[in-house]
């Protein structure tokens, strides 16, 4: 995997071209957009790990943008506008938005922004540098990484993403339809096979990294509903390596 993936929505070129160029270099993967129909495609296609928006969109209001993407995901979103008045804050907070900055800004204040954001990302389990840990694995929501007993662990933007969700709910069930909208969107949340093979090649994977950790029972399946990580209380509790594990 490479870093976090922001999607930038901005309608005026040399902006999104400076802020591209910008982010870039700062090992961020970035997919632009110009209106808001384009920044649908671009975020039904990549599930960025973040969004950049600008409210002036040539289409179709920023905000809507946001509460269509509230209505799959937490995924979190900065605003970027060169809007004054404290309704158009207000409101875009309101429908869900992360931070505000108003146009112009400091490219290093956005990057500063963006890194406490995805810090935050990790939800309310994760610690202060925003990483997930459960026994030796731990997820780096701001560098994008898995590593499990010190070890990067290469998975997918899927793989990864799925992972994301299930760390920041341990020990709690997650129904296929959740996860399928959280990590693919609306149009696959009846995909299930889709759900299968990703967490059966997330289970190898991460079992792979660790073979004496005890992994091979940290993702049960709850049939008919979905699935449960474990908690650190029952990944303690696991049986030794190589005896059976809940399918």
């Amino acid at each position: 995997m490479t870093g976090p993936a922001l999607l930038i929505v901005e309608d005026e070129g040399p902006s999104l071209r400076a802020l591209t160029d910008y982010l870039a270099h700062r090992g961020y993967v970035a997919y632009e957009a110009a209106t808001a129909q384009e920044a649908m495609r671009q975020w039904d296609a990549h599930r960025p790990d973040l969004v950049l928006l600008d409210l002036g969109l040539p289409d179709l209001d920023g905000v809507e943008i946001i509460r269509r993407i509230r209505r799959e995901a937490t995924t979190p979103i900065i605003i970027l506008s060169a809007r004054e008045d404290e309704r158009d804050k207000i409101g875009g907070l309101e429908a869900g938005a992360d931070d505000y900055l108003t146009k112009p800004f400091a490219m290093d204040e956005l990057n500063a922004r963006i890194r406490a954001v995805l810090r935050r990302a990790g939800g309310p389990d994760a610690d202060s540098e925003g990483r997930l840990r459960l026994g030796p694995i731990e997820l780096d929501a701001v560098k994008r990484e898995v590593r499990v007993s010190g070890e990067q662990v290469r998975l997918t933007p899927r793989e990864y993403e799925l992972l994301k969700v299930m760390l920041s709910s341990q020990g709690r069930v997650l129904t296929k339809g959740r996860l399928l909208r959280a990590v693919w969107g609306l149009a696959y949340a009846e995909e299930s096979t889709y759900l299968h093979v990703y967490v059966n090649r997330l289970r190898r994977k991460l079992s792979a990294a660790a073979p004496a950790a005890s992994l091979e029972g940290l993702i049960e399946t709850e049939p008919g509903i979905g699935y449960r990580i474990a908690d650190h209380d029952s990944l303690s509790a696991m049986p030794p390596s190589g005896t059976e594990a809940s399918r």
